[in-house]
């Protein structure tokens, strides 16, 4: 008897990553005390949202994790500077192009070089800090 084709993964491993590991993180548990309860599950929403539409597209583009999810590794979302573009969109994307993620009226560009070095919101959890 032969078994059936398992369907495969439509999301490259890059972005599968990614799903994996912000599927971590538990919507109701923001991982920064500067993020209320409300506005992390709003945002962990619109990433999780992100990855299953736009993250093959990420991935073809070169979109990095920490250019999407990244915040300050010492001070989180405290940082906004050093966030992420998904972090400053706060909303669901509509659209990704090569340099920019679009969130209706606002779009979130891509760091240029010489930005400041952050970590994937994953990482920034998995050390335990809650700043």
């Amino acid at each position: 008897m032969l078994l059936p084709d398992v369907a495969s993964d439509p999301l490259p491993p890059e972005a599968a990553e990614w799903r994996k590991a912000f599927g971590i993180l538990r919507p109701s548990s923001p991982p920064c005390r500067y993020i209320s309860a409300t506005a992390w599950a709003n945002i962990h929403e619109a990433f999780t949202d992100f990855i299953e539409r736009f993250g093959a597209e990420a991935v073809s583009l070169g979109w990095k994790a920490t250019e999407l999810f990244g915040v300050h590794p010492e001070h989180g979302t405290l940082r906004v500077d050093w966030c992420g573009v998904m972090f400053t969109g706060g909303q669901k994307a509509i659209g990704i192009e090569p340099n920019r993620i679009l969130f209706g009226n606002v779009s979130g560009y891509r760091n240029v070089h010489g930005a400041p070095v952050c970590v994937p919101i994953w990482e920034f959890a998995a050390r335990g800090q809650k700043p």
